[in-house]
């Protein structure tokens, strides 16, 4: 197995949690938050997809897809194009609002091009930096496995609501 293998295995299983926590809810229980400081099923989709495609397209030179393929229309949220949902607040959680098929539309969109960049990753890739804001300096290997791990955590805390909005 190579680097290339490992990770682009480590973002499916990502698009597998994704799809599983989305499937068949409605745009209300997506967007359903258990009180109002928490996050809903669809701005941790939304958030962690946004994430990925926006440090990965920093990672390749290339732009993002939210903006290059037209999600950013499609979504229609009253955000900056350029948000990723940092540091967002209780109002601007509600306010990421979409449908299963558009969350994962976007998703599996940003799957792709993280796949088809990752096919050609070489292990001598790894150790180049790519962020000297950081004391260390981030590495390429360092981001892709903080931005896998981001997004496991987000989709098992989707995962978790949805089981909790089954059970209601």
């Amino acid at each position: 197995m190579t680097v290339a293998d490992l990770m682009i295995d480590g973002f499916g299983r990502i698009r597998q949690i994704v799809h599983g926590a989305v499937k068949s809810l409605t745009a209300d229980q997506l967007a359903e938050r258990l009180d109002d400081g928490t996050n809903s099923i669809a701005w941790l989709v939304w958030h962690l997809t946004r994430v990925q495609d926006d440090h990965l397209a920093d990672l390749e030179d290339a732009p993002q897809v939210w903006t290059e393929q037209g999600w950013h229309e499609r979504f229609g949220l009253p955000l900056d194009e350029a948000d990723t949902g940092y540091g967002h607040s209780p109002e601007q959680v509600a306010s990421v609002r979409a449908s299963a098929s558009l969350l994962t539309g976007y998703h599996d969109a940003v799957h792709d091009q993280t796949v088809a960049w990752l096919g050609n990753l070489k292990e001598s890739e790894l150790d180049r930096i790519v962020d000297e804001a950081w004391d260390p300096p981030v590495t390429l290997g360092v981001r892709l496995v903080s931005v896998l791990s981001d997004d496991l955590q987000h989709a098992g805390q989707a995962a978790f609501l949805r089981g909790i909005l089954k059970r209601r």
